[in-house]
């Protein structure tokens, strides 16, 4: 039997998309937030076809084509020579191929359209403030008085929802760190391209900067290898570790360093990822985005993922019950999140590759034509979640 009431733990973009996704088909949901207000969290985002389609799809999407950038290309260059190494098209060629558009805008821009659809939904409440210690699905409907047929955990990396789901997966830090920091359009280096996104590549590290339309300004951000205990995501790194950030990017293009050196308030992220585990406890609780399965931002599909997780999952609860549900969403969304966990793991060590693996790769791109490259990305962009 179809439910008729959710709880959402999380009012990020997976929960808030969640919401509007189940709205689509009925269900009323009730959104639990430990924040007070809700604020921008991170910088940009790329929002990829398989995305774009399920925001158009749920309404949001024309806020954002207002504001966005659609990049011409996704460009790979060497950040030692500034060379070109490859490039796959977007823009109208997304729109033909993959049947929706790429998009760059910043998260806040996202959560604010997400967030002012779901303020406008009468099935969907939203609840700000709630710091409660989440142990079973009573405990938040002693808040409302309302009684819930399921609970979905939206609250990322660090989620409490995990302490409803025996074995959920848990954190582990990667070994990396995203340094994350914009820098104005009227100020910026004539390396960074106006119209497209651009990574650079390098040993050991690499760098990718697109411009965010909305706020007249470039989005870059810098991941290198790195050591942290930290949670504290957005902080100011400290002097010693802005030298171990320089230090990782040692060798690349004087431009890109003197960027680099000029950013002292660039903010600290170490990069977590989820280990195995389950992701619902068989009766009342599913987890779904960063919550089940946070990957490592190398194929640039967080964001979509948590979309895709929210649409599909809303989908089929408006035709079964939680147990059937639980058991078909799992078995379509494992082997496609486990597919772009490799994915991102081949991009990583691609990127990062240093000797005659560069060299091979940089031979290898430049012998394949954009097309080809994008044929690649068909499983990925082409995908249309069921919902």
């Amino acid at each position: 039997m179809p439910i008729k009431a959710a709880a959402i733990i999380g009012a990020g973009i997976a929960g808030l998309t969640a919401a509007l996704a189940l709205a689509r088909h009925g269900i009323a949901s009730d959104i639990f937030e430990q924040a007070d207000v809700l604020t921008e969290v991170g910088a940009g985002l790329q929002i990829s076809p398989n995305a774009s389609r399920i925001l158009d799809t749920l309404g949001v999407l024309d806020k954002l084509r207002a504001v966005w950038l659609e990049p011409e290309e996704v460009r790979l260059v060497s950040g030692s020579s500034l060379r070109p190494v490859a490039s796959v098209p977007c823009g109208n060629f997304a729109r033909e191929r993959w049947g929706a558009p790429y998009g760059a805008v910043h998260r806040a821009t996202l959560q604010k359209a997400l967030l002012e659809a779901v303020k406008a939904n009468a099935l969907c409440r939203l609840h700000l403030g709630r710091h409660i210690d989440i142990k079973n699905r009573q405990a938040l409907e002693e808040i409302t008085g309302k009684e819930f047929d399921l609970v979905i955990g939206a609250d990322g990396v660090w989620s409490k929802a995990h302490a409803m789901v025996p074995g959920a997966p848990s954190p582990l830090f990667s070994g990396n760190i995203a340094w994350r920091f914009s820098i104005p359009e009227s100020a910026a280096p004539s390396l960074l391209n106006k119209k497209n996104v651009t990574a650079f590549l390098g040993p050991s590290s690499h760098l990718v900067c697109y411009p965010i339309r909305e706020n007249a300004a470039f989005n870059i951000v810098a991941i290198v290898s790195g050591s942290s205990t930290s949670r504290n995501w957005g902080a100011a790194g400290s002097n010693v570790q802005r030298e171990q950030m320089l230090h990782g990017f040692s060798g690349w293009n004087g431009k890109i360093l003197q960027m680099l050196e000029a950013q002292e308030q660039a903010s600290f992220w170490p990069l977590y990822q989820m280990k195995a585990g389950r992701w619902h406890n068989g009766s009342d609780t599913i987890l779904i985005g960063d919550a089940a399965h946070a990957m490592m931002p190398f194929a640039a599909q967080g964001a979509a993922m948590a979309i895709e997780d929210a649409f599909e999952l809303a989908g089929m609860l408006s035709a079964r019950s939680v147990a059937e549900t639980f058991e078909l969403y799992e078995k379509r969304r494992a082997p496609r999140i486990a597919r772009l966990k490799q994915r991102a793991a081949f991009n990583q060590f691609a990127y990062h590759a240093r000797g005659p693996i560069r060299l091979a790769r940089d031979l290898v791109l430049s012998l394949r034509p954009p097309q080809s490259l994008a044929a690649d990305m068909d499983w990925i962009y082409g995908y249309r979640a069921i919902g």
